[in-house]
């Protein structure tokens, strides 16, 4: 029996050095890519700097603890708690992560998730049942040398619990810019040539997909969302001497809107009829529209007053008819080129958004332009570093070019979805280089969920994108490439994450 009180502590003494000196000599070899896998998992991203060097670091002195005679038992101890810990946090990524993300070099290369829980657990009961025969063999009472088995488990367990819910927190609402990939939530399905690189997209019906042109504004364009036919057909606009600059058409159910903004004039048309109408005359000037509904549009005009930016309502049912709503953009540099950014709408969940350009925020109104809070992007520019001159004409310029964080923006549902121009901590520069990364924000809960690549092509970037309710358009040079949503965006409409029990 003594024989083996001895010599079954020994060998786990072994075992576990040599299973530690191999992970973390792994880890230190391909140390870049071990730190951006741990910056993906779904519960220790924010922590990602910390607990790189932090695993290494406690592996190698576990490591040397069991080598040294007088400290193996101490060693012992070690691995029961990492082992422990790397247990839980298995568990948590099988049963409670937004996703299963994939294995994180070391042994996990060769293992799945499931087959290495199955491992960890046969660790944490073989270091037990090392220590209990260190402790039996030197008589030490069983209940003592239980209560301190227990009691490291209970720690490790709770600092896992800790690390996760603290993590989930700080990415999903105070994230320090480090993206969480989703395992392939997009599926490139179809690329469809429109021959020019002019088209953007103007909205959607059914099972269509409109498409304006910025070098042909009065030709309307429909393509079927399975980017297999194609019609075109030309506006007729009932008045043409007007002084237009930049017509843009956009759609709300069976009808299309068009107008310039530098002009003020609204047209309004049937998309399956050619009658055309002016439905809006020098009511407003504005410099974006959205269409709420066939007489309600939100705007962003400029103020006469201070010539900066601001949000405007036009109901053409009601007196006045236009009126601004000058605290909902802030001014941080000029009002103009500090509040430039995109306002989107998100009919079904009944809100718009404005995303800033130059700063990392965007805001969520209803229709009826009350605000719900202005909620950030993952990046950290909350100033805009932007250098404007004013001209003696009342322009402003911007005298050094400002790269844009938020560059696109779309909403669907209770997703926004945010091309970003930054990169992101522990982000590989030469992903950046072939691809355009999206990040998903939930405006129901106001916090982001995840990132995903799209790839670029002929390295043309995306241009213009739309959401539906199962797929991502986007528009790259001349093409218009479809994406299927696969479940851990389809899950999110719905409320819910991938993986969630």
């Amino acid at each position: 029996m003594k024989t083996i009180l001895f010599w079954f502590p020994k060998m786990t003494t072994y075992f576990f050095a040599l299973l530690f000196t191999y992970a973390a000599v792994s880890k230190i070899l391909d140390f870049e890519n071990f730190q951006v896998q741990i910056a993906q998992s779904p519960l220790l991203s924010a922590y990602a700097g910390t607990i790189s060097y932090g695993v290494i670091i406690i592996e190698l002195a576990i490591v040397i603890l069991l080598l040294i005679q007088k400290t193996n038992r101490l060693g012992l101890y070690g691995s029961l708690s990492l082992m422990t810990a790397f247990t839980v946090y298995i568990y948590l990524i099988l049963n409670y992560s937004d996703f299963v993300p994939c294995s994180c070099g070391g042994i996990l290369e060769k293992m799945g998730w499931t087959e290495h829980l199955v491992f960890n657990i046969g660790c944490v009961l073989l270091a037990a049942l090392a220590i209990a025969c260190v402790e039996t063999y030197s008589n030490r009472k069983i209940v003592k040398y239980g209560i301190v088995i227990g009691s490291v488990i209970c720690i490790c367990s709770i600092l896992v619990l800790s690390l996760f819910y603290s993590s989930e927190y700080i990415i999903k609402k105070e994230n320090n810019f480090t993206r969480r990939f989703l395992i392939h939530p997009v599926i490139e399905e179809k690329v469809f040539d429109l021959k020019v690189n002019s088209f953007y997209f103007a909205g959607q019906n059914d099972e269509k997909l409109y498409l304006g042109n910025v070098t042909a504004p009065l030709v309307f364009t429909t393509i079927d969302q399975n980017l297999s036919a194609i019609n075109q057909k030309r506006i007729k606009l009932p008045r043409t001497d007007f002084p237009f600059r930049n017509l843009q058409v956009q759609t709300w159910r069976n009808y299309f809107f068009i107008s310039d903004g530098s002009v003020p004039v609204i047209f309004k048309g049937s998309i399956s009829k050619d009658s055309v109408k002016i439905i809006s005359y020098r009511d407003a000037y504005f410099t974006q529209m959205a269409v709420l509904d066939s007489t309600r549009f939100a705007l962003r005009t400029q103020s006469k007053y201070t010539q900066q930016y601001t949000l405007a309502s036009l109901y053409l049912n009601r007196k006045p008819k236009t009126i601004l709503y000058p605290n909902l953009l802030q001014k941080q540099v000029d009002g103009v080129f500090d509040s430039d950014g995109k306002l989107i709408l998100s009919h079904s969940e009944k809100k718009f958004a404005y995303v800033y350009s130059y700063r990392n925020q965007y805001l969520l109104a209803d229709s009826n332009f009350n605000l719900f809070g202005r909620f950030k992007t993952i990046d950290t520019v909350n100033q805009t570093k932007i250098t404007v001159k004013a001209m003696e004409d009342g322009r402003h310029k911007m005298t050094v070019p400002a790269i844009k964080g938020n560059i696109n923006s779309v909403a669907n549902q209770n997703l926004l979805f945010v091309e970003s121009g930054l990169m992101g901590k522990y982000e590989p520069a030469k992903s950046w280089k072939f691809n355009s990364v999206i990040d998903i924000y939930r405006i129901d809960k106001q916090e982001y969920v995840g990132s995903f690549y799209i790839k670029k092509r002929n390295d043309k970037s995306i241009s213009d994108m739309y959401a539906t309710d199962t797929n991502l358009f986007v528009i790259i040079g001349s093409e218009i490439v479809k994406y299927k949503f696969t479940r851990p965006i389809i899950n999110l409409y719905k409320g819910k994450a991938e993986n969630l029990k």
